[in-house]
């Protein structure tokens, strides 16, 4: 029998809402959501932590931020005084990062303050990824597997461009940073990383991409579906920018669909978590510099 590949369905931005994080709990009690990421210095974060143990099935990482809500260390709350305590879109950021006008080691300490947060609430860690892919900044790529190594998290999300599907001008741009950052990133890359699906389709993930997709997947390998599934309520989510690029309950009915199931079963596609694949030796856990 012939070893299927392995899937890990992982939703961002648990914590951002009271729905979308209903969602995530939802579409892995009754879908194939297998993993999420803690937006940690969100207003409802302590909240959400709890709602997360009783949610067994569900491996949690920390989804660090830069670029949404509002810092929760003291430097760095000095540091984003001028967008009035806000952190700013990410553009700005990534040019304060390239710049050297934001500074590393406030960086790490903001997000030492966001892992610790949900270390605080008892929850097991496993990975660590960025809001709006962050990281892939050369700089930060290394600070984020220097607290993995720091903190004992053993995945973190490479982040690389999908080159089929993209949609428009911006798809494109955004594509053509990736695949450069990753160029340079790639040497740091830790054996076994699961290879990262959903950027084409980022925030609106659709069955005929799947289906397009899965069929391409290899056997043997390790892969991490990127989703952004939950329910919008629109007194919770009023940012007509973010509701734009987002379809949460279309996705979340994706994936708990038969048809998302039918199409791993088709492709000998194996559902699995962070956790199944630990103890498996040829996946090595992440290294610093």
């Amino acid at each position: 029998m012939k070893e299927p590949a392995y899937l890990i369905v992982n939703a961002d931005d648990y914590g951002y809402s009271d729905g979308i994080s209903r969602g995530i709990l939802d579409g892995g009690k009754e879908g194939l959501i297998t993993a999420t990421g803690v937006i940690a210095n969100s207003y409802h974060c302590d909240k959400h932590l709890q709602w997360l143990k009783d949610a067994p099935y569900l491996d949690v990482g920390v989804h660090l931020t830069l670029t949404c809500g509002r810092p929760i260390s003291g430097r760095m709350k000095h540091r984003m005084a001028r967008w009035q305590g806000r952190f700013p879109g990410k553009y700005s950021i990534a040019s304060e990062v390239l710049t050297s006008r934001l500074p590393v080691k406030d960086i790490l300490e903001e997000w030492r303050a966001q892992i610790e947060r949900c270390k605080g609430a008892g929850i097991e860690l496993l990975f660590l990824n960025t809001h709006e892919h962050l990281h892939a900044l050369p700089p930060l790529f290394s600070a984020v597997l220097k607290l993995a190594k720091e903190y004992g998290i053993p995945h973190v999300r490479c982040p690389e461009p999908e080159w089929r599907g993209w949609r428009g001008m911006e798809g494109m741009v955004r594509n053509t940073i990736l695949h450069f950052l990753h160029l340079i990133n790639h040497a740091r890359i830790p054996d076994g990383t699961p290879k990262l699906l959903g950027i084409a389709e980022s925030g609106k993930l659709s069955l005929n991409y799947l289906k397009h997709r899965l069929a391409s997947l290899r056997k043997g390998e390790v892969y991490e579906l990127m989703c952004h599934p939950g329910y919008a309520d629109p007194e919770e989510i009023k940012d007509p920018r973010l509701c734009s690029y987002h379809n949460w309950q279309e996705e979340l009915d994706l994936l708990k669909s038969g048809e998302f199931r039918s199409l791993c079963d088709v492709w000998g596609i194996q559902v699995v978590r962070y956790t199944d694949i630990q103890g498996n030796a040829s996946k090595k856990t992440v290294q610093a510099e």
